[in-house]
């Protein structure tokens, strides 16, 4: 199907000035300067003062509806192709284009992801799920109705423990949980692609029918940060699970999220909705917005309107896009040409039932990975390595899974592990390594951990060789530059090509120590007089005359002594 529909495109504009520091919008900040009022939320989740002016402070409320595309090879209901960025409607069957007198075929894999994903949030999997039709007119939408599950979805009840810096700083964190109301399975739409040039809009019934997951989150939520976090954590949840590789800058995770504010002891305000946030940085920026606009709104003594909003990343704003003060009517209606959704457990399982034919839940619970929170505790229980420094492995991880076709390949963490199993150095110095200087090079380079020219093995025997003191740092340094050239060569054929060895001759260290003394006379009286970071000055002079090949230790203790006698 090569035929595309046009329609008219419309723009919009605004402006947006990033608040500042956890979620806490005070008097004159912001982009409204006029604001009287504070919005009540930090990283703790207490509320916050309204400053001098005493006045009653804001609550913000933020929850979140979360579309994820379930990695799967085929669509929800039928066996077309799910491929991203092929050639437009090249991936659409009859039933994508509903033509009349086809019906749908539910994917099993879609429904396996949906399991698996409602088991690792803390969900309780109901056995038995209806699809509905949900009508509602778009051209990139052919049959004028969704298939969704309005009215029992497949998982319900469930909650995802986050952790969010406290003041920036990753040494101190705070977790907190949002309660998940429900996770449904549904079609997702084509894609309009609009020519704002020739005032049109082109449709793509590509990504029709592709499957979704969509995640109810309740409004536990006060500020962007929080809703980025916990939306930085589902994702990586999806990701380690295999049930939706969560590429945002591919569609494969989209945002709507919802914002209100109160004063404490009131109902919940009217709340706006900012749909289809298509980036975790803009999503905090949205969210904190919608909550700025909305103080300043109902400060000057203003009112807000139930609508629909969008984000305009460019401009850096949320605009409206259409009023839902009379509410659409989508006229749900149970999907006639589906039955029931039967699931089983160990218990409900008919004995003389073939299991290639149903899914059974707690075969899908048994199989369950180590999720993300898991696998930081094991990564400081196991390796004695700081609490954030496990969220960087991980975090690192899933940057570059969002950037990789392949989001289960090994990365930070594995290569991390790797590297401690084959060096003598402790975990705690390897991890050091890793994030300070190994990473540096792989930003810089734009390049995943499998890409790396440093495998695991020469970072390891690297390290041996520092560990060994048979180089100083400063040497292995100026090595992992050479070995990332990717000649080739060893971390040991290396040191010798750069003569880079420690000096192992004391008596010519002892006189390089001393001839470094001789011609600094104002910093050996300063030093004599009691200060002692001057000292630091002639142990990098040595190191300077030595090309980086003393022992820095070593060179300190010989100093002291001559600057003693």
């Amino acid at each position: 199907m090569a035929a595309v529909l046009a329609m008219v495109a419309r723009g919009c504009g605004g402006v947006w000035r990033r608040l500042r520091q956890r979620c806490a919008v005070r008097p004159g900040s912001g982009p409204f300067p006029r604001g009287e009022r504070a919005v009540a939320c930090n990283a703790r989740g207490g509320m916050m003062s309204a400053g001098k002016s005493g006045l009653t402070p804001w609550i913000p409320v933020v929850g979140l509806e979360i579309h994820a595309q379930i990695s799967s090879n085929s669509k929800l209901f039928s066996g077309s192709q799910v491929q991203f960025a092929a050639p437009p409607n090249s991936l659409v069957s009859f039933f994508d284009a509903s033509l009349p007198g086809t019906l749908p075929v539910l994917n099993r894999r879609c429904v396996e992801a949906a399991v698996m994903t409602g088991l690792a949030l803390n969900c309780h999997i109901n056995k038995k799920s209806l699809f509905d039709r949900k009508h509602y007119f778009y051209a990139d939408l052919p049959a004028g109705y969704q298939i969704t599950q309005q009215r029992v979805p497949i998982a319900v009840n469930g909650s995802l423990s986050y952790s969010l810096c406290i003041d920036n700083k990753m040494s101190q964190m705070v977790t907190k949980t949002v309660r998940i109301k429900q996770i449904q399975l549904e079609q997702d739409s084509g894609k309009s692609l609009h020519d704002d040039a020739r005032s049109q809009t082109l449709v793509d019934l590509n990504r029709a029918g592709v499957g979704l997951m969509e995640l109810v989150m309740e409004p536990d939520m006060c500020c962007g940060e929080e809703a980025a976090a916990a939306v930085r954590e589902l994702q990586l949840i999806l990701q380690t699970l295999g049930s939706s590789q969560a590429v945002m800058a591919e569609g494969q995770l989209r945002v709507d999220a919802n914002v209100s504010v109160h004063h404490p002891g009131e109902p919940y305000g009217v709340r706006t909705e900012v749909k289809n946030i298509n980036s975790i940085r803009f999503l905090a920026k949205a969210v904190d917005y919608e909550i700025q606009r909305q103080i300043e709104e109902l400060g000057n003594g203003g009112t807000i309107s139930n609508e629909t909003r969008a984000f305009d990343s460019k401009l850096g704003c949320t605009v409206p896009m259409r009023d839902k003060e009379g509410k659409q009517d989508y006229r749900f209606m149970p999907e006639p040409n589906l039955p029931p959704l039967i699931l089983y457990d160990a218990k409900s399982l008919p004995a003389n039932m073939n299991h290639q034919q149903v899914i059974n839940i707690d075969w899908i619970r048994e199989r369950l990975p180590d999720l993300p929170s898991v696998k930081r505790e094991k990564l400081v229980e196991q390796y004695g390595i700081l609490p954030e420094h496990s969220f960087t492995l991980l975090v690192w991880q899933q940057d570059q899974n969002c950037n990789s076709r392949h989001s289960n390949e090994d990365g930070l963490p594995e290569f991390f592990e790797n590297v401690v199993k084959q060096t003598q150095m402790k975990p705690k110095k390897v991890i050091g390594w890793i994030l300070n200087d190994l990473l540096s090079y792989l930003k810089q380079h734009s390049l995943t951990v499998k890409e790396s020219p440093v495998s695991s093995f020469l970072l390891a025997d690297l390290l041996n060789l520092l560990e060994k003191k048979e180089i100083s740092s400063t040497a292995a340094k100026q090595v992992l530059a050479e070995l990332w050239k990717g000649k080739g060569k060893t971390p040991l054929e290396t040191v010798k090509e750069q003569k880079l060895e420690l000096l192992q001759d004391q008596k010519e260290l002892e006189q390089i120590c001393q001839a470094v003394i001789d011609g600094q006379e104002n910093e050996v009286m300063a030093i004599k007089a009691g200060n002692q970071k001057v000292l630091n000055k002639l142990i990098g002079l040595v190191q300077k005359k030595t090309q980086g090949r003393s022992n820095p230790v070593l060179v300190k203790q010989l100093l002291e002594k001559k600057l003693s006698e």
